[in-house]
């Protein structure tokens, strides 16, 4: 996944954009605020005091030992995408129709994979300009990483909330990441 942004199309709404694993083609979904909250929240870290819906499904989930082993979006209609949740409860499998917003919620926090056909990809997926022409080059994204490294947490901590800001979510998750491991205690 690569993250979200507020949709071009669709006032109001949000487009959460998946990446092709080996590949350059995204596929942008655009979803609602409630669930693009939900997984924003998520991806930055933050714990809410009380469990969110999705917490509250994954908690269930893991109290009657089923496991979500995959969600699979597997039809592109009119616009819409048709999702499903893939379970394993013991070795029965349990498959459960799902909005492909609230299948991704679930798969991030549970780190299940999320697959999807050639055909829907050849439909709605898109190859972005910039992931053609490779606007950053590698010495850039080099030189980047070697700033970052060199900030201290506090420093980190501005440029994290800026790269959020600007919806740069890719770099702020890496720069997330560098603040983790500032915090991590020595072993």
């Amino acid at each position: 996944m690569l993250g979200i942004t507020f949709s071009q199309v669709q006032a109001g709404a949000y487009a959460l954009v998946l990446a092709e694993e080996n590949g350059l083609r995204r596929m942008p979904i655009i979803i609602g605020t409630p669930e693009a909250q939900s997984i924003a929240i998520f991806l930055e870290g933050l714990r809410p005091p009380r469990p969110l819906t999705h917490e509250l499904f994954i908690s269930f989930t893991e109290a009657v030992d089923v496991k979500l082993q995959e969600i699979n979006i597997y039809k592109f209609e009119d616009g819409v995408f048709f999702s499903e949740l893939i379970f394993m409860q013991n070795d029965k499998k349990i498959v459960i129709d799902s909005r492909t917003s609230d299948a991704i919620a679930l798969a991030i926090r549970t780190q299940a994979p999320i697959y999807t056909t050639e055909q829907i990809m050849i439909d709605a997926g898109v190859i972005l300009e910039e992931d053609v022409n490779n606007e950053i080059d590698d010495a850039d994204l080099f030189e980047e990483k070697i700033n970052l490294e060199e900030m201290s947490a506090s420093e980190l901590e501005n440029t994290l909330q800026e790269a959020v800001s600007k919806e740069d979510y890719e770099r702020a998750s890496h720069i997330r990441d560098l603040i983790k491991n500032i915090k991590k205690p020595t072993e």
